[in-house]
């Protein structure tokens, strides 16, 4: 029974008990949570319930990258899985996920997923995007990231082939992670919704916007040479 190694950075979210009572009540029982706490301030009594259920890990505030890279290093699951802390996991995420990952021989899967509001509410439904060939993949990933990071599971053994996040990227250490993996491995979706992605005013995506679009520009920039290359390939 391959073991499934879930690692949720934390820092000052309210519903970090929301994402741990997802993986807890998984309906595949092989699962390793590792929850990593990049400094936080406040919210951390949160945790205090779950602390015999999970592997607990503090460290200084360094960043998203930097706890989940920390997270890796004690990654001990043949699978890992990344959720935020303000999000959700559908019960059978895991299972569903991990057995079409094993029929498929597949390094890399991400899913579709609904998304809700500060109360959990389901606002809107089945957003994920996909495109059938991978020629349109490489096109449209050069272009933007269009993959949640919360719906992936990645064999572990990818990331040393690829190497891990770059801590230096604050807001787009995803995105980059996705390009270098999509460049050597086949992406597979599942078109099933097996996460609750939440939108809410303090999200990092709200507030920090416009320096997040700063970064993924000169992202894109990076990495052009060798996604060029890897497009065609494909033609």
């Amino acid at each position: 029974m391959c073991k499934v190694s879930v690692i949720v950075p934390f820092y000052n979210c309210a519903y970090i008990d929301q994402a741990l009572d997802s993986l807890l009540k998984q309906t595949y029982s092989n699962v390793e949570i590792i929850v990593v706490n990049d400094g936080a301030t406040e919210h951390s009594d949160r945790i205090n319930p779950y602390l015999h259920r999970i592997i607990y890990i503090e460290k200084e505030n360094g960043g998203t990258a930097s706890a989940l890279n920390v997270g890796l290093r004690h990654a001990s699951g043949e699978y890992v899985c990344w959720l935020s802390s303000d999000d959700v996991y559908s019960a059978n995420k895991i299972e569903h996920q991990l057995t079409f990952m094993i029929k498929e021989n597949a390094s890399f899967s991400y899913t579709n997923y609904h998304l809700i509001n500060k109360k959990g509410t389901v606002t809107s439904r089945s957003i994920g995007v996909y495109y059938q060939s991978r020629l349109r993949m490489l096109q449209e990933m050069s272009k933007g990231n269009f993959i949640n990071g919360c719906t992936v599971m990645i064999k572990k053994e990818v990331f040393e082939r690829v190497g891990t996040f770059n801590e230096t990227l604050l807001y787009t250490h995803d995105y980059d992670m996705w390009l270098r993996i999509i460049k050597q491995f086949p992406i597979h979706y599942i078109d099933n919704p097996l996460l609750y992605y939440r939108v809410h005013e303090k999200m990092g995506t709200m507030r920090y916007a416009r320096t997040i679009r700063k970064e993924v520009k000169r992202l894109i920039a990076s990495h052009k040479s060798t996604m060029q290359q890897a497009i065609a390939k494909e033609k």
